[in-house]
């Protein structure tokens, strides 16, 4: 973990004050720690570091990071690329934009990757496909049930076809984790585009979504300009993919710990 890293200790002591996504009001970020990060004038879902999740959602001091090492990947020598890294990992303190680790939830063992908004918008690039499909072969060959939470705008364009291939090859592990009769939850969160929405992202045993959150694979107004129709208001929200049975539930923050204890609990009995 990067010393710059957040964590919810040292927000409870942060100054620092952060423009709801929606309302565009200035909120206190230990104010934001204290509740979930919903914005206290307007109920917005803000973005959640990953560091800070994960807090959130496991039981005091049991995650473990893994697959974290700081690799620098530039596979197609993109222009500008290694200096947009450089201000995503100041921005973030992380050094990628998935955080993976073991963990207990209420008590149960479980396997965990967070995507993180913070780090380029959780693009997925080959780092962060590595590290995903490392952390499914992990808990296959542990027996372990993984969770995890999508945050991303899609493929990174910077890696070229490359970043597209982390499809195939998380879906693979993915695959091979769901034929030894382990469990997968996908949570999506604000947003989830592109790439992930094509794979991981909407292969899990359940998918659950947070509250208004963004999910599809083009834009709408992509697809409206391609097709010249006019899309529904809600179109890609939780709300109306739950609507149209692509997810299981919207679960609120504040009760996600308790959902995924259950989900666990379910797991372990079979």
């Amino acid at each position: 973990m990067s010393e710059h890293a957040p964590t919810i200790a040292a927000i409870r002591n942060s100054k620092k004050r952060i423009p709801c996504s929606k309302c565009k009001q200035e909120v206190a970020e230990s104010e934001l720690a204290a509740s979930y990060y919903l914005c206290p004038h307007c109920g917005a879902y803000c973005r959640i570091p990953a560091r800070i999740r994960a807090e959130l959602l496991t039981d005091t001091d049991t995650f473990t990071e893994l697959f974290g090492e700081d690799v620098v990947g530039d596979p197609i020598d993109f222009p500008t690329y290694p200096e947009k890294v450089a201000a995503a990992k100041e921005k973030s303190g992380e050094n990628e934009a998935v955080l993976c680790g073991k963990a207990k939830i209420c008590g149960y063992d479980t396997c965990l990757f967070i995507m993180n908004p913070d780090f380029m918008l959780g693009s997925m690039g080959t780092v962060v496909g590595d590290r995903i499909a490392a952390l499914f072969e992990y808990a296959t060959a542990r027996n372990l049930p993984v969770i995890g939470y999508t945050v991303s705008g899609g493929a990174r364009m910077q890696e070229g076809v490359l970043s597209l291939m982390q499809m195939a090859k998380v879906s693979m592990a993915l695959k091979r984790h769901s034929d030894a009769g382990l469990f997968y939850l996908s949570c999506l969160t604000d947003p989830t585009m592109g790439g992930l929405t094509a794979s991981f992202a909407m292969l899990g045993d359940v998918i659950i979504a947070e509250p208004g959150a963004q999910i599809g694979f083009a834009g709408k107004r992509v697809i409206e300009q391609n097709t010249g129709e006019t899309l529904p208001p809600d179109f890609q929200s939780a709300e109306f993919q739950l609507k149209t049975g692509f997810l299981d539930s919207i679960v609120e923050r504040k009760d996600q710990r308790n959902y995924l204890s259950r989900m666990l609990a379910f797991h372990d009995k079979y």
